[in-house]
C-alpha cells in the first residue's frame, strides 16, 4: 500500500519533550511531503498554537493541513481557508465553569480568546503549561462566564490527575448529548462540541480530499489520538504512549525523544 497522507499529533508525537520538532523528524517530513506525501497536523491545540509547527514544516507548499481542537477547526493551510468549523454551546461556559469550581477538588478552567489563552488562575502551573506549549499569552479572566465572547471551539479544565479523573466520569454523564469529555493529558480535561474527534474530522477531511482511509497514516499517543489510530490505514502509537492507546495501534514506533515519527516514515514509505 502507497500511503499518501501521515497525520500527526503534535505533543508527545511530532515534538520531543521540548516542544521541540528534532532536525531529523523535519528532515523526514520534508523529504516525504517532497515524494508526494499530504501532512495532516491533528492536535487539542487552537489553530493559533499549532501555527509555528506548520509553518516550520512547510505544509502550506505541500497541500497540507491542520486539525485544531481535535478536529473541531480544520484549516487548508496554503490560504488558510477554515473546511469546517464547530463550535460549543455558548450556554455551556457557565455550566463548566461551574462544574470546576465547585467541585470537592475546584479546577481552573480555560479557553482560547484570539491569540490568547483566557483562564480563571493564569498563576495555575497547569494554564502555564498550556501556554507554554501553545507558545500563546495568558489573560487573566476573573469572570471567567461573563468575558468569554463566542466562538469557543473548547474549553480546557486543568488540574491534578486523580480528582480531575473523577470530574471526567461525572460530566460525561452529566453533559451527555451537549459535549465531549475526555482527556487530552491526565491532567487536561477537553470540553468540545458533540460529536468531536479526530476520526471524525480525518475521515471528513480525506473524503473532500479523494483519499482513501487505507492510504492514511495515523500517529499519536494520547487517548484523544486513539479514535484515529483505529480509523487509519495504518495507526500508529509512539513508545511513549499509554498502554490502552498501543494496544489498538498495528504499530508501536520510537518514543518522541528518540524520532518516533521518522522511524514510522523509514519503515513504511520507503
Amino acid at each position: 500500500m502507497k500511503y499518501k497522507a501521515i497525520v500527526l499529533d503534535l505533543d508527545g508525537t511530532l515534538t520531543n519533550n521540548k516542544k521541540e520538532i528534532t532536525p531529523q523528524t523535519k528532515e523526514a517530513l520534508m523529504s516525504a511531503q517532497r515524494d508526494g506525501m499530504r501532512v495532516i497536523l491533528a492536535s487539542g491545540r487552537p489553530t493559533y498554537g499549532i501555527r509555528p509547527v506548520a509553518d516550520a514544516l512547510g505544509i502550506g507548499s505541500y497541500d497540507g493541513y491542520v486539525m485544531a481542537y481535535n478536529g473541531g477547526c480544520v484549516t487548508r493551510w496554503a490560504d488558510k481557508t477554515i473546511i469546517f468549523n464547530q463550535t460549543l454551546d455558548t450556554a455551556l461556559v457557565p455550566v463548566l465553569y461551574n462544574a470546576a469550581k465547585n467541585a470537592p477538588h475546584p479546577f481552573n478552567i480555560l479557553t482560547y480568546q484570539g491569540e490568547d489563552i483566557a483562564a480563571t488562575d493564569i498563576s495555575d502551573e497547569y494554564v502555564r503549561h498550556e501556554a507554554f506549549i501553545n507558545k500563546m499569552p495568558l489573560v487573566q479572566y476573573d469572570d471567567f462566564p461573563n468575558q468569554v465572547q463566542p466562538p469557543i471551539n473548547k474549553c480546557l479544565i486543568v488540574g491534578a490527575p486523580t480528582p480531575l479523573a473523577q470530574l471526567e466520569k461525572e460530566l460525561a454523564v452529566a453533559l451527555q448529548g451537549r459535549c465531549g469529555v475526555y482527556r487530552s493529558a491526565d491532567f487536561f480535561l477537553e470540553c468540545v462540541p458533540c460529536g468531536i474527534d479526530k476520526a471524525a474530522s480525518l475521515a471528513r477531511l480525506i473524503k473532500e480530499l479523494g483519499l482513501k482511509r487505507e492510504e492514511t497514516i495515523a500517529v499519536g499517543d494520547g487517548y484523544n489520538d486513539l479514535s484515529m489510530i483505529e480509523y487509519a490505514g495504518l495507526g500508529v502509537a509512539m513508545a511513549n504512549a499509554a498502554s490502552e492507546v498501543k494496544a489498538k495501534a498495528d504499530f508501536v514506533t520510537l518514543s518522541n525523544e528518540e524520532d518516533g515519527v521518522a522511524h514510522v516514515l523509514k519503515t513504511f514509505c520507503h
